[in-house]
């Protein structure tokens, strides 16, 4: 289903990721940290020429939905048994590199994808520092897409670490696709191609 591969923007480019974490002014539910994830990049202006109006807006909203995310443990998770071998400086270059496919790929392509769905929440689950917040993503051709958002509670707020789309997790399918890159050839590499599909999107 094509709607598979364009929900799986939101995690691998929630990807391809990644920053480190926004601080929140006040505490959000579950719940309302999804919600404002998916109106934060469903707001986004797109085209080939924006006005310095609507970038500043993108801008503005690309920053909050980075800060419903975690994106560093996020990051540990996809790089594995890699994400200790690196230095600070390393793991910092790969935040930042993966924190920009988010923006630049990421949360416009996911955004597009979540305006043309009606969306029914499910009942949150909460457990102590943990919580899953079921989402059904309705098309009326296309049927329904059941998706989890899974997260975590830190330093009092909540942040989404994973996303489920039909029981596959989107940060083991990433890690999968890294390990891949990396076992091949290096770590070196994977940075590469990251920096290269950065510079394509530019174009």
């Amino acid at each position: 289903m094509n709607s598979h591969n364009n929900l799986f923007f939101l995690v691998i480019f929630i990807l391809s990721l990644f920053g480190s974490s926004s601080v929140i002014a006040e505490e959000v539910s579950p719940r309302g940290t999804v919600e404002l994830l998916i109106n934060s990049i469903s707001s986004l202006e797109t085209g080939i020429q924006l006005s310095p109006e609507e970038i500043k807006k993108n801008d503005l909203l690309s920053y909050n939905a980075l800060g419903r995310l975690n994106i560093r443990e996020i990051c540990r998770k996809a790089l594995g048994k890699y994400w200790k071998k690196l230095s600070l400086t390393e793991q910092k270059k790969f935040i930042d590199l993966l924190s920009r496919m988010f923006i630049k790929e990421a949360f416009p392509n996911s955004g597009k994808f979540f305006s043309t769905f009606k969306l029914i929440y499910g009942q949150t689950n909460i457990n102590e520092l943990k919580a899953n917040v079921p989402l059904s993503v309705v098309h009326e051709k296309e049927g329904e897409i059941n998706i989890d958002f899974h997260l975590y509670k830190y330093s009092n707020q909540w942040q989404v670490v994973d996303v489920a789309l039909d029981g596959i997790s989107m940060r083991n399918n990433l890690r999968s696709k890294l390990y891949k890159i990396i076992s091949k050839n290096n770590y070196q590499e994977l940075v590469r191609r990251l920096e290269q599909k950065l510079t394509d999107i530019k174009k």
